[in-house]
């Protein structure tokens, strides 16, 4: 069975601590549940530019199987 990883959002520099952090995420197209495991830089978590980040992230994120029914419409 596939372990989830942890979606990287932001910035993360080579030798800095890593935070990682679960949120609720919903499809924004079918509104399926999908794991919420994110990481990111630990200067870059809690700044005003991380909160937009993930806020957009949220509004606009797909699960797997509506982001390839998007991509196959296209062609």
């Amino acid at each position: 069975m596939k372990e989830n990883m942890p979606m990287i959002i932001g910035k993360i520099s080579e030798n800095e601590k890593k935070i990682k952090f679960s949120i609720e995420i919903h499809c924004t197209s079918c509104g399926k549940k999908v794991p919420g495991g994110l990481k990111t830089g630990e200067r870059y978590y809690q700044t005003d530019t991380f909160k937009k980040e993930l806020k957009d992230f949220k509004k606009n994120y797909l699960c797997g199987i509506c982001r390839d029914k998007k991509r196959l419409e296209k062609h």
